[in-house]
């Protein structure tokens, strides 16, 4: 179910960021899954009927939890924003296996630090076939870069690399927020549908703060006032809203998989999406079309590290 989402998504992503709108578009979409996860987080623990959210949470969670979720969901929109920025700098087929795969690393270190679940000596022999991946992709990366734009795709790498660090520690504030126990939550502790919930409501409010610094200073391109949201295309906001929701179910269905699988595994199998990017970046999108001879040589054993370290990653739970 998480790869099916991913891969949806990943195409999303990448037909709706280019346009400028996209910030506006996925996190307007936000808003619908506050309300569909809170009214079925509701009904699985008490029928309550009423859709308050800071009244609901105020009285099941502690402040702690629900900080710690709000949190994640301010993190990860920091570096989606840089991630989005670094695709249209360098490329889905170098941004996602490098700031993702990045974040893949960090992610399931400091989530195996916090819950240690799995076999660690697999779970980190999967990590570290990951970081190959990840060179792979810079060495192919550099061999595709020409004079002319060397400038302009080395800030998007860099950008890619600060999102991937950033990254990294979401899951660890969102994992943080919730019970080990799905069925028997631990007092003052969230389910993932409720900690799904709090971490969509702390990253569609930084919105507001953070869409606008990008728009006055943004890291690619001229800046853009708001009343440019409403002359995008139809399609252009159906991709973003599109792309916001499908996103959301796959991390749902990440958070629930959590539960037996443990947080760094459910983590790690999450960000296999990465793959699908990047067939999208080489084979839609042609990003290494113009490559000289022997970069399909890289690309191949980047994603046999990067596929040999998700099923070991998997493995590490058996």
């Amino acid at each position: 179910m998480i790869f099916i989402t991913r891969f949806m998504n990943s195409f999303l992503h990448q037909a709706s960021f280019a346009t400028g709108y996209w910030y506006y578009d996925r996190h307007r979409s936000v808003r619908l899954v506050i309300l569909v996860g809170l009214a079925i987080d509701q009904i699985a623990q008490s029928g309550l009927s009423s859709l308050s959210v800071i009244y609901y949470s105020a009285q099941l969670f502690s402040s702690s939890s629900l900080i710690s979720a709000i949190l994640a969901g301010i993190v990860f929109n920091i570096s989606n924003i840089l991630l989005v920025a670094s695709i249209n700098l360098a490329g889905m087929a170098v941004a996602f296996p490098v700031g993702v795969g990045l974040a893949l690393v960090l992610g399931v270190i400091t989530t195996y630090i916090g819950n240690p679940q799995g076999d660690p000596l697999i779970l980190f022999a999967g990590v570290a076939c990951v970081v190959i991946a990840i060179i792979f992709t810079a060495v192919a990366y550099g061999r595709v870069t020409q004079e002319s734009d060397k400038s302009r795709r080395n800030k998007g790498l860099i950008t890619a690399i600060l999102a991937g660090i950033i990254m990294g520690w979401f899951f660890r504030f969102l994992a943080g927020s919730m019970s080990d126990n799905f069925s028997l939550p631990t007092t003052g502790l969230m389910t993932p549908y409720s900690a799904l919930v709090m971490f969509a409501v702390g990253l569609f409010l930084s919105n507001f703060v953070l869409n606008t610094l990008v728009m006055k200073k943004p890291i690619a391109g001229e800046p853009v006032n708001g009343k440019m949201y409403f002359s995008g295309s139809l399609r252009d906001h159906v991709c973003g809203w599109f792309g916001g929701m499908i996103w959301c179910v796959g991390l749902g269905f990440s958070l629930i998989a959590s539960g037996q699988a443990g947080y760094a595994v459910s983590y790690g199998l999450g960000q296999g999406a990465t793959m699908i990017a990047v067939i999208w970046g080489v084979f839609i999108w042609k990003e290494f079309a113009s490559a000289p001879t022997g970069t399909n040589k890289l690309l191949i054993t980047m994603f046999i590290s990067y596929i040999v370290g998700i099923v070991l990653i998997i493995a590490a739970n058996q």
